[in-house]
């Protein structure tokens, strides 16, 4: 995961436009913003399910690439006072508090729509059907029935009560529908049979799930220096979260749970998914 990590940075790197024009804060702003370390979870399953179709390591990093951009895009809008109003991600100070709020809303939203330029690109696949399917496939998974519909319903939790179905819709939507493309990307590029393009959509579920509520469990247990955040938000806000819900006993259960679903969906690609299986523990077991 860590030389992934490094290889989907550089390749960041190099996709992002520079300039010494007036603009260049801009630019300045999505470098900080995108290159900024990280586990870089969701381009590791972008280049693992690529894998399992045999597909092109360049092509499959500029999809990963993809992925991050929109992933670092909303996490420097999620840290934006309006919103969470963040003081450090990934232990350095946010976007906005770097720059300005501006620029980084700013930053923002050049990282969300260069992300589509990089899809939309001969480079990324010969084939301008599987292009578009992957336009498509993003493009709703980090919109309204999405990622942002899921950051609308997280901000309705600090005025409202939820309860455990509506908290697991809303990070269903925040969180793992972006993960879900992440896992289903390799099967677009590889033009996938039904079948397993359900079995990654499936493993994706439980993954995502899993994710968020040791997400929710970190917030609580976790500190600092670990996670490379402020801890306590969410209880802060007021908001529904698994472990408010469930008890911290009863959620780290149910991850454990969850992670075993998501490896048993993935039995359908005999023994060469094996990676992805790990990740699922590897989520499990995560302190930052």
């Amino acid at each position: 995961m860590s030389d992934n990590a490094r290889a989907v940075e550089d390749t960041i790197g190099r996709l992002l436009p520079s300039t010494d024009l007036p603009e260049a804060r801009l630019f300045d702003a999505m470098r900080y913003g995108s290159l900024n370390g990280g586990k870089r979870l969701r381009p590791f399953l972008v280049m693992k399910s690529s894998e399992l179709f045999g597909i092109n390591p360049d092509c499959a990093i500029r999809v990963a690439a993809a992925v991050e951009m929109v992933h670092s895009y909303s996490l420097v809008h999620d840290d934006l006072p309006a919103m969470d109003d963040g003081e450090l991600r990934r232990g350095r100070p946010t976007c906005h508090r770097q720059f300005d709020e501006a620029t980084a809303i700013l930053a923002g939203d050049g990282l969300l729509t260069f992300a589509f330029e990089v899809l939309a690109d001969h480079a990324t696949h010969e084939d301008p059907n599987i292009r578009c399917q992957l336009v498509t496939a993003l493009a709703k998974a980090a919109g309204g029935h999405g990622m942002v519909g899921g950051q609308m319903l997280d901000l309705i939790a600090e005025h409202e009560t939820f309860d455990l179905g509506t908290t697991t819709r809303l990070q269903r939507m925040k969180t793992g529908e972006m993960i879900a493309f992440s896992c289903e990307a390799g099967g677009i590029l590889g033009k996938a049979s039904p079948p397993q393009r359900t079995a990654l959509r499936a493993y994706a579920h439980d993954l995502g799930l899993a994710f968020q509520i040791v997400d929710d469990l970190l917030d609580v247990e976790g500190t600092e220096a670990e996670t490379g955040k402020t801890v306590g938000r969410d209880a802060q806000a007021g908001k529904a979260t698994f472990v408010s819900i469930l008890g911290r006993d009863r959620a780290r259960a149910q991850a454990e749970i969850l992670a075993s679903q998501a490896s048993a969906h993935l039995d359908i690609f005999e023994g060469r998914a094996d990676m992805l299986k790990a990740v699922a523990d590897f989520v499990v077991a995560r302190r930052a």
